[in-house]
């Protein structure tokens, strides 16, 4: 019998796939005792890249959803409970009652008005942060709610503090000018008397 390829020569091996006669330089062995065509080597060896390709794609694919099912309910929980509790510790440590700024220096003996104002803002600051309270005195604003240094905290005796069941609170000054109009600060708002007369 002579090879398929070439007639001149005699076939000693046959393809395993085709079953065609092969002389020694067309066998190409694929196993021991096993050989194949030309053609028949030419398809295995593209059907096997195929098939390791599909292999790939496949494991690619397994990688993907793996990747995927890591981040499942439970982990989502976690990041979201840690931010959670990040922002908690944040308000906790940054977001408390922050002291009053420090007030350049005034000259309250001659603007008693705007220490009464500022007194009265440190009273509705107490109050908002103390449950709706008002301070016993006014020396309790100091230095929580009112920022005044030492030798400032005597200014606070020029003022009329009174705590009123109904109102809340009054505030004025404790001795006006004379013909100067006396302003009473309450909760409310501004209330204003008529001007004080000396030895009247």
């Amino acid at each position: 019998m002579q090879c398929k390829y070439h007639r001149k020569r005699k076939a000693e091996f046959f393809c395993v796939s085709c079953n065609s006669p092969l002389c020694e330089e067309c066998a190409e062995q694929v196993r021991p005792g096993q050989y194949l065509c030309f053609q028949c080597a030419m398809l295995r060896s593209v059907s096997e890249v195929g098939t390791s390709m599909r292999e790939r794609r496949v494991k690619e694919d397994d990688r993907r959803l793996k990747k995927k099912k890591k981040w499942g309910t439970f982990q989502y929980f976690v990041i979201v409970s840690s931010v959670l509790i990040l922002v908690m510790w944040g308000v906790i440590v940054f977001g408390g009652q922050k002291k009053p700024p420090r007030t350049a220096a005034v000259d309250f003996t001659k603007r008693e008005r705007v220490l009464l104002f500022m007194v009265d803002g440190a009273i509705k600051r107490y109050a908002h942060y103390e449950r709706n309270k008002y301070p016993e005195q006014l020396t309790d604003l100091i230095p929580k709610y009112l920022s005044l240094r030492e030798n400032e905290v005597s200014h606070l005796r020029k003022l009329s503090y009174q705590r009123d069941l109904r109102v809340g609170y009054w505030l004025s000054l404790a001795s006006p000018q004379s013909g100067q109009m006396n302003i009473i600060l309450t909760p409310q708002g501004v209330e204003y008397t008529s001007p004080s007369r000396k030895g009247a």
